[in-house]
């Protein structure tokens, strides 16, 4: 066997050892969900790319549930070849010369019925290019687990992101304080004052292999923080999910899911990378609400428990 047959063997057996982890990161993760819930299940819609277009995906749906009103849990194994507009997209190199693409990543947005427990997103992935001759000639991670709650309990914050610290240091203690900063940076409506999504947690995106982290410690990280997902979170669901709420507090959380909508629509660049990229739309905004309220100029009373969310939406803090 050549170098480059040998090359080509080790690219589609981590690919295919990435693509294993996402589905089964998926299955797991929608059975405690269902478990949480108590009611509804998942449903599964498998779609293909449409044609001359390459692959396709997973998508896992519950709705109406006693704990969740609407939440996702998407995964996506999608190829094709390199176009000037994924080129501009992405922000890829041309002296590279790419002709054909890879991805797959599992992604989840979850929206709570009960205003007092907070709606989550994650979303791990890898992409490669490659050559004409079909050699790899990059290959990136991205990833990020985040927290939107309507209500601010400080202890919620604190369990969230320590999970999240502990997943990230299995890798390297020093990339937590870097993603959470990132993650701060990122999910922000600039167009509204610089107001946050959230309370934040990790982000990062074109994560490349070099001589301190190879690909072995970038997908170790996407692992061990894709299945902190469910420590940092369904602890949180448990503890909320029975608070007794008045209609003034779901007003208030529907507020909140207009500038989740406003985000996901205006800046979110996976959003806007899947809808240029011809990605399956109804997959691609499973991420919204069923339920949002936009009302002009509304602001929250000064001092209220309302306001306390917002003030740290505005002034992201450190909660460890």
């Amino acid at each position: 066997m050549n170098g480059s047959s040998v090359h080509k063997t080790a690219t589609k057996e981590f690919r295919n050892q990435w693509i294993d982890f996402i589905y089964q990161l998926q299955d797991d993760i929608c059975k405690a969900l269902e478990v949480v819930d108590g009611k509804a299940k998942f449903s599964a819609d498998e779609w293909q790319r449409a044609e001359g277009k390459g692959g396709g995906g997973l998508t896992k749906v519950i709705q109406n549930g006693n704990t969740f009103e609407k939440g996702g849990v998407n995964t996506s194994v999608v190829y094709g070849h390199v176009t000037s507009q994924m080129m501009k997209v992405l922000n890829i190199d041309n002296n590279k010369r790419p002709s054909s693409w890879f991805a797959a990543g599992i992604s989840s947005v979850i929206h709570p019925q009960n205003p007092f427990v907070p709606t989550v997103h994650f979303n791990y992935r890898m992409f490669e290019l490659y050559d004409i001759d079909g050699m790899l000639i990059d290959r990136w991670f991205g990833g990020g687990t985040d927290l939107t709650p309507f209500y601010l309990f400080e202890d919620d914050a604190h369990h969230f992101h320590f999970t999240l610290k502990n997943a990230c240091d299995k890798s390297d203690a020093a990339l937590y304080p870097l993603f959470k900063k990132e993650c701060d940076d990122y999910f922000v409506n600039t167009h509204r004052d610089n107001e946050r999504r959230g309370i934040g947690g990790i982000f990062y995106d074109h994560k490349r292999a070099d001589e301190h982290q190879d690909i072995h410690l970038l997908q170790g990280l996407a692992i061990n923080c894709g299945y902190a997902f469910m420590d940092a979170y369904i602890p949180i669901v448990e503890k909320r999910k029975n608070t007794v709420f008045i209609q003034q507090h779901k007003h208030w959380q529907e507020i909140r899911r207009g500038r989740y909508v406003e985000f996901n629509l205006i800046h979110d660049r996976g959003t806007i990378f899947g809808l240029k990229s011809g990605g399956r739309t109804e997959s691609i905004l499973m991420s919204l609400p069923a339920t949002v309220r936009f009302e002009y100029n509304y602001q929250p009373q000064p001092g209220s428990e309302e306001d306390k969310l917002w003030q740290v939406c505005l002034h992201p803090r450190e909660w460890l």
